[in-house]
């Protein structure tokens, strides 16, 4: 791991992985921006268009929340961040949405803005900022700035053996179940059901094997690297609570309180 200079914990961490923890299901919305394609676009069209998405919160990157039934070979408890992640399928749309480029490996994407809902703490939190592919390719020379680039917001925690990104992604599909693996061998997301998919790929197929070549193919982690979060505390309804924090200079947080 790179001894890049790394950004102090953000004040913002705590409460946010408090209020993650104690929802039911950890979903939200993710937005993105959709490149409209040329030929549908008039004189008074816009370029970009809006697309939102619900999805679920798997846990801070390197920071995989603890899953008994996890099969995966863990790595050590080394690192600290607040880099929401999520896990999709390279072949989604979101996926070509946010990685203008249709890469599908291991690449910086595009701005995303992700509104968190906890019901529990009556709080609403709004993260805005860039996000990351981490895909088979996350080890390679190519992925070099993928990992140059989230290197700074991974603070050491822990000295406890050496720590791997390609484990980490593996981590992430063993955190699955069987079936929800089994979904990226899923026929190809939104294609019509008349068209046959290739041989291997059927619904409702359970997957064991962390190393099935179709599974594997297809899974992907984003990382969300907020860059400017607001947090609305509603628990209080006759005094309602607001904070904003801005990486300044992408090197420290500050942190303003605001009316609500």
């Amino acid at each position: 791991m790179s001894s890049q200079p790394k950004i102090p914990a953000a004040p913002w961490r705590d409460p946010f992985v408090s209020d993650m923890q104690s929802m039911k299901s950890p979903t939200f919305t993710l937005s993105s921006l959709h490149q409209v394609s040329p030929a549908s676009q008039s004189t008074q069209s816009p370029q970009f268009v809006p697309r939102a998405r619900t999805v679920v919160y798997r846990g801070m990157w390197a920071s995989l929340p603890p899953n008994s039934k996890n099969p995966a070979s863990l790595n050590p408890n080394s690192y600290d961040t607040e880099l929401p992640t999520i896990t999709t399928d390279a072949r989604m749309e979101k996926v070509s949405e946010m990685f203008p480029t249709g890469s599908k490996s291991s690449s910086m994407g595009g701005p995303i803005e992700a509104v968190f809902w906890a019901t529990e703490s009556m709080t609403q939190w709004r993260l805005k900022g860039r996000i990351f592919m981490i895909g088979p390719d996350i080890d390679s020379e190519q992925a070099a700035s993928v990992r140059n680039a989230l290197t700074p917001h991974m603070r050491k925690v822990g000295d406890i053996g050496p720590w791997s990104w390609s484990r980490e992604l593996t981590a992430h599909f063993g955190n699955l179940n069987p079936l929800m693996r089994g979904t990226f061998r899923n026929p190809p997301p939104g294609t019509p059901i008349t068209q046959a998919p290739e041989q291997g790929y059927v619904l409702g197929r359970e997957v064991e094997d962390l190393e099935d070549a179709i599974a594997r193919k297809n899974f992907r982690v984003l990382v969300i690297v907020p860059e400017d979060v607001d947090r609305v505390d509603l628990s209080n309804p006759k005094k309602g609570q607001r904070w904003n924090y801005k990486l300044n200079g992408g090197m420290s947080w500050e942190e303003t309180e605001l009316w609500p």
